[in-house]
Parts: structure tokens; sequence; C-alpha cells
């Protein structure tokens, strides 16, 4: 009885080891399975989302990035529109999405240290929740007036004497940001008017139907150029090259250092070897003779720094917006 007890086990116990040999002969570990299907990537095409409509600077700068990293991964790379909350809906729908490399997102600067400042607590989106791929470039904004209004600098929208109306491109975004701090602190009665984007903001402009809007640079300046529209200040840190003779908001005496930035992010847990993948081919993407003169056109600053390095960007960027936005009293919600 003892003896077949004994051969009983001994069966077993060969059983459990073959087992274990085939596991590990075949990688038969979710992990490895994992680790290996990093290694292969990409085997098939990848969506990048964008959280604002077709058209757009965001838009713009997704397509112009597609076909060329999609060359290099030899995958095509899918465009998604995803408007809403300044970025907010395709920020939550990058959240859920599986960490394979398979979704990314273009994530718009402003979503990370500006909305915060304007929506609730519970829906603020916090950028150390993703993966940051690679930063990509930055966008200067310019507060623009329309030649009939007589306003060539901040001093005569100051000698005014009256209440001001302007335009924004939507509520926490950077175009509400620069102007609300400039006003606050030049001491100017002015109202702001949101607008889903900058196409509708520069038309309002245009028609008279508010008196100024802080606009990208890269969709105002075809009006700059054909004088249909006045540069008043810009709120780089330094002027733009692209705008040489027009004054930053430091040059004429004001705290406003706001800009547009965007950056490549992933969902949170996306494989090193992914995104290790994913940077080098937007990289090279960076370095095409196509993607620098889209730059140029769109008067676009790069900024292609890597993950960490862009986070720390954007988190001094936050920092230093509440402090300016608590200085100045400066309420962004909408609802004042």
């Amino acid at each position: 009885m003892q003896s077949s007890i004994r051969a009983r086990r001994r069966v077993i116990a060969s059983a459990a080891l073959a087992a274990v040999l085939a596991l590990t002969g075949c990688g038969g570990n979710l992990g490895d399975e994992e680790s290996d299907a990093a290694s292969s990537y990409p085997e098939r095409p990848v969506q990048l989302l964008v959280g604002q409509d077709a058209g757009g600077s965001t838009d713009l700068i997704a397509r112009a990035l597609a076909d060329e990293v999609g060359k290099d991964l030899d995958q095509s790379i899918t465009v998604l529109n995803r408007p809403g909350a300044n970025g907010g809906v395709a920020a939550k729908e990058l959240a859920s999405a599986k960490p394979d490399g398979y979704t990314v997102m273009i994530f718009v600067g402003s979503l990370a240290y500006i909305t915060p400042l304007a929506v609730p607590p519970a829906e603020a989106v916090d950028i150390n929740d993703y993966t940051v791929v690679t930063g990509i470039s930055q966008d200067d904004y310019v507060l623009v007036a329309h030649p009939k209004t007589g306003f060539r600098t901040v001093k005569d929208i100051q000698d005014a004497k009256r209440p001001i109306k302007y335009a924004t491109t939507g509520v926490g975004t950077g175009s509400q940001l620069t102007s609300a701090l400039l006003f606050a602190q030049a001491d100017v009665k002015a109202t702001a008017v949101p607008f889903d984007g900058g196409a509708p903001a520069l038309t309002a402009v245009l028609g008279g139907q508010v008196d100024v809007a802080s606009i990208q640079l890269g969709e105002a300046q075809e009006q700059i150029k054909a004088k249909k529209l006045l540069p008043i200040v810009t709120f780089a840190t330094k002027r733009p090259s692209y705008l040489p003779d027009t004054p930053t908001a430091k040059d004429a005496g004001f705290d406003v250092p706001v800009q547009q930035s965007r950056a490549i992010v992933a969902p949170k847990g996306t494989p090193t070897e992914v995104v290790d993948r994913l940077r080098a081919a937007f990289g090279k993407a960076f370095e095409t003779q196509a993607y620098r003169d889209f730059n140029t056109e769109r008067s676009l600053t790069p900024n292609e720094v890597d993950g960490p390095t862009l986070l720390e960007q954007w988190t001094e960027a936050l920092s230093k917006n509440r402090e300016l936005t608590t200085e100045y009293k400066v309420d962004l919600s909408g609802t004042e």
C-alpha cells in the first residue's frame, strides 16, 4: 500500500516538473507574453487621439507627424478627433485605453497647467497619470486688435477708459488666461467672450464683435501679415522670431509668461520598450525637412524634449499659473 502511494506521488511530481519546464521553455507567463508583444511592436495600426476639432493647430500638427511616424513604424497612424473640454474628453479615453502603445494622444499643455485652475479638482486632468513619450512644440499667444479700434499698445487700451470685450478660445485655455492676467495687471475692466476655438475667436475680432483676442500665433499670423489685425503684445518669454517687432507682455511691464505646449502621451503603464520605440519614431519625424517646414509655416517653436523634462516644464507652469491667478484674483471658471 505504502509503495503504491509513493509511486503515485512520484508520478504527480514528475508531471508537475514537466509542466513547469514546458512553461519555462515557451515563456509561459503573462509578463513574458507582454514582453514579447513589446519587442515586436508595432504589429498593427496606431491610433493618435486629438482632443480638438479637425483643422485646428493641434489637429494639423497630428496629421503632419502621422505620415512621417507611420513610415518609420511601418504602420499607419490614424488620427481620431475627440474634441471637448480642452482635450479632456480625449484624455479620458486615453486613460482607459490598454497600455500597449496602440493608442496615444497629442496632449495640449493647457489641459495640464491651465484647465486645472478653471475646473473642480475632480474634473482636473493630471499629466502624471499618463506616460509622456516626447514633447513636440510650443505655440506663442499674441493679443490682436482690429485696426479700427485704434489700439496699438496696452496703454491705448488702458487709456480708452471703457470696458473691453475680449474673445477667448474657451474656458480654461491659454487664450483666456493670458488676457485675464494682462487686464487684471493693467487695471482694465474687461469681459471674456468664450468661443470654441481660435477660428471663431478670430472671426469675432475681425467682425467687431469684440475688441481684442489672445490667439495662438500660428492661427493669427496670416491676418497679421495681411494687416487685418494688429499685434499688440505676445505672451512669449522672449520675442518669437516669427514676430520680432512686437513687444512681449514683459516688455510692456506685465508678468504673463503663458505658452501653449504639446506632447505625445500614452496610457500609464505602457512598456518602456514601446515608449522608446515611439520616441525614436517621432524623433526621426522631427528631423525631416517636411516637418521642419511645417513648423516654420505654422510659427511653431520646437520643444522636442524627453518625457521627464516635459513633466518638469508643465509642473513648473502649473505652479506659476496658480501663483499668478491667486495674486491677481483671476477666476478662470467662467462663473463670474
